[in-house]
């Protein structure tokens, strides 16, 4: 038996987690408009605590350039400075679907691999 090294388990899950990233935080946006630590905050209370803001506002302003999303400033609620929101634009709405479609699609598919081959058959493969 091996054993696990230690992070491993994040580290895998932080690649998974990467892959999807945009999705999760055009989810988001959907529910309402966000700024930053707002998407640090409901990702970490959704378990996927391993992003951070520094990881979030570059994929923003990516999504931002790509027209997905717009920003805007509205006052802080704590008085402070204006923060900047981020909403969802026509087209991030059409990705958003589009993305949902897709993964549900290979969460589906990868889901039957990792669940239907967990058993080893005992058989081993021929020569022909």
């Amino acid at each position: 038996m091996t054993k696990e090294p230690p992070g491993a388990g994040d580290q895998r899950r932080s690649q998974l987690l990467r892959g999807v990233l945009d999705l999760c935080l055009l989810a988001l946006i959907a529910e309402r408009p966000r700024y930053g630590f707002e998407f640090v905050e409901a990702l970490t209370d959704s378990g996927l605590e391993l992003v951070s803001e520094g990881s979030i506002y570059p994929l923003l302003s990516r999504m931002e350039r790509a027209g997905l999303v717009e920003s805007f400033r509205a006052p802080s609620s704590s008085g402070g400075a204006p923060r900047k929101y981020y909403r969802l634009t026509g087209a991030g709405r059409t990705e958003l679907d589009r993305g949902r479609t897709v993964w549900r699609t290979f969460a589906a598919q990868a889901g039957r691999v990792l669940t239907d081959t967990d058993e080893p058959t005992g058989e081993t493969p021929h020569d022909n």
